[in-house]
């Protein structure tokens, strides 16, 4: 079990971390580009459409619902990034990731959304708990991508939550990794709420 954990662990934080080819913002709504069914999900709506409050579909339905809020800096975490696109997308409270096809026929995840930094760095995304397969061992967790603007997309690691029941089992060195992306839950009135701020790497430049 020790043995698949880290090797879970490792992909995780360091195999989704590897940056992929830059591509153009594009619209599903407008012209369709001849990548689209390949490129990363992140450029399917366009920056224009965007604002810095997001919720995945099924947020009004669901019983635990979820609000995680934050900011994003830059790698100095004090001056607020702006303009920063930043799209998840999860399974549902079973652990099953719903997959849909557009009408151009491309899949993709149903549970997802995107915000897109204010002025002060603020996001906010409306969505819900998400579950795991029981027969897998692996923490539960909401995907990310981001997006700076001048600079291609990369995959962050994905949020994590403090009250996860395998994060005993995770080594020292792997646990503190999860624990840079943690989210800590607390409960208000009838949602489930988080405050993440994010720190851009260093290597990140920011076009303002």
């Amino acid at each position: 079990m020790k043995t698949l954990l880290y090797i879970y662990c490792f992909f995780t934080f360091f195999v989704t971390k590897q940056t992929v080819t830059a591509q153009q913002y594009a619209s599903v709504l407008d012209d369709v580009p001849s990548n689209y069914k390949k490129q990363n999900p992140i450029y399917n709506l366009s920056v224009e459409e965007l604002t810095n409050v997001g919720t995945v579909p099924g947020f009004d339905t669901k019983p635990n619902k979820l609000k995680i809020t934050g900011t994003i800096y830059l790698h100095d975490g004090k001056t607020p990034a702006k303009d920063v696109v930043l799209f998840i997308y999860q399974p549902d409270e079973t652990g099953n990731y719903e997959m849909k096809k557009d009408s151009n026929r491309k899949r993709y995840f149903y549970h997802r959304a995107w915000v897109k930094t204010d002025e002060d760095g603020k996001y906010t995304f409306y969505t819900f708990m998400p579950g795991k397969f029981l027969r897998n061992k692996e923490l539960k967790q909401i995907h990310r991508v981001i997006k700076v603007p001048g600079q291609p997309e990369y995959n962050m690691a994905s949020f994590f939550f403090n009250d996860d029941p395998l994060l005993p089992e995770l080594t020292l060195a792997c646990r503190a990794q999860a624990v840079q992306s943690m989210l800590r839950i607390e409960k208000e009135d009838d949602m489930f709420v988080t405050v993440k701020d994010i720190k851009l790497p260093k290597e990140t430049a920011l076009f303002q």
